[in-house]
């Protein structure tokens, strides 16, 4: 909805490119708007993303659909139990013609890196990937390799299969911007699916999806983002939330300060994304679920009891006092 007040930053082609970027998927998803509202939000905060869902909820082809729409560079990788950190981030090889080693880049330097079922694969490759989500560099036999800005990883995963795949540690998962949940699609949604599927209108090809946004438009309109303002009393409110996980009871671990850090700047992306240049606190609070629920844990007690996550989230904004 437009806003009524005049932006002292000028929002509309941020306002445009998502729109476009957000047709272009439509082609071929239905419904998952909250998905690809925070697949834009975490590009436009610079963040990466771990997508969480059971097979069959257009998780991958979401993430290939978004990457598409960008005029960049873009390279999937399947992650397996026996896939080796060499093979995601590169490795040196003899050179005949120069009798010396060069070094062979793999997928990792690219722009949008699609890290499928990233569960899959041993721990030495799953740390591979630490230096490039931080740094934005990858180091081979002691040289440094800066990454193509932007870059951006969106990495899946499946909740239910267990055998077979390695959990990510906790120091991993804290740099992953967002945990977005992929449900099962409404009632509504899905058969609008089956009825394209019928009259065969919804045929995956990717060749039809338009690049409506380059790389250079996304630097300039993460600055802009940047810019977008946030008063003190809802920077206060933010660090209020994060530091009531650390005290709640029935989490055993509480978030970190890096925790504080995403919520602020996917709330001043959620904001820009919505025509508007100042944060409210209802974007915070619709950040705090995808930026919360992989930061901290649940004692053993309330896991075993079911309690949910999010639900603990939920619980803990309802008592940090709103700012009016």
């Amino acid at each position: 909805m437009e806003n009524q007040f005049t932006n002292r930053i000028d929002l509309s082609e941020l306002s445009l490119k998502s729109q476009a970027v957000k047709a272009e998927i439509g082609k071929f998803i239905v419904g998952q708007q909250q998905l690809i509202d925070l697949l834009l939000i975490a590009m436009f905060a610079d963040g990466h993303v771990l997508i969480e869902g059971v097979p069959g909820v257009a998780k991958t082809l979401t993430a290939k659909l978004m990457a598409k729409t960008v005029d960049s560079e873009f390279k999937r990788i399947q992650f397996t139990p026996d896939l080796m950190p060499s093979d995601i981030i590169g490795t040196s090889v003899f050179s005949v013609k120069t009798n010396q080693f060069e070094f062979k880049k793999g997928p990792l330097f690219a722009n949008f890196v699609l890290a499928d079922e990233i569960n899959r694969s041993p721990a030495k490759t799953q740390a591979a990937l630490f230096e490039a989500m931080e740094e934005r560099q990858i180091t081979n036999d002691g040289t440094t390799y800066p990454l193509d800005l932007p870059f951006m990883v969106i990495a899946t995963q499946n909740p239910i299969e267990q055998e077979g795949t390695y959990r990510l540690p906790e120091a991993q998962l804290d740099r992953f911007i967002f945990k977005i949940l992929v449900t099962y699609p409404q009632i509504e949604d899905e058969t609008t699916m089956l009825t394209n599927f019928h009259h065969n209108t919804a045929t995956i090809d990717l060749s039809k999806i338009n690049k409506v946004i380059n790389k250079e438009s996304i630097l300039q309109l993460k600055q802009q983002v940047s810019k977008v303002v946030i008063e003190e009393n809802l920077i206060k409110y933010i660090t209020q939330i994060v530091s009531s996980t650390r005290k709640n009871p029935m989490l055993y671990l509480g978030a970190s300060p890096r925790a504080s850090i995403a919520i602020l700047n996917s709330c001043k992306a959620m904001a820009a994304l919505q025509n508007r240049d100042f944060v409210t606190p209802d974007d915070i609070k619709f950040v705090c679920y995808p930026v919360l629920r992989h930061r901290v844990m649940l004692t053993p007690e309330k896991e075993m009891e079911g309690t949910s996550v999010d639900a603990v989230i939920q619980q803990i904004i309802d008592k940090v006092e709103i700012p009016r």
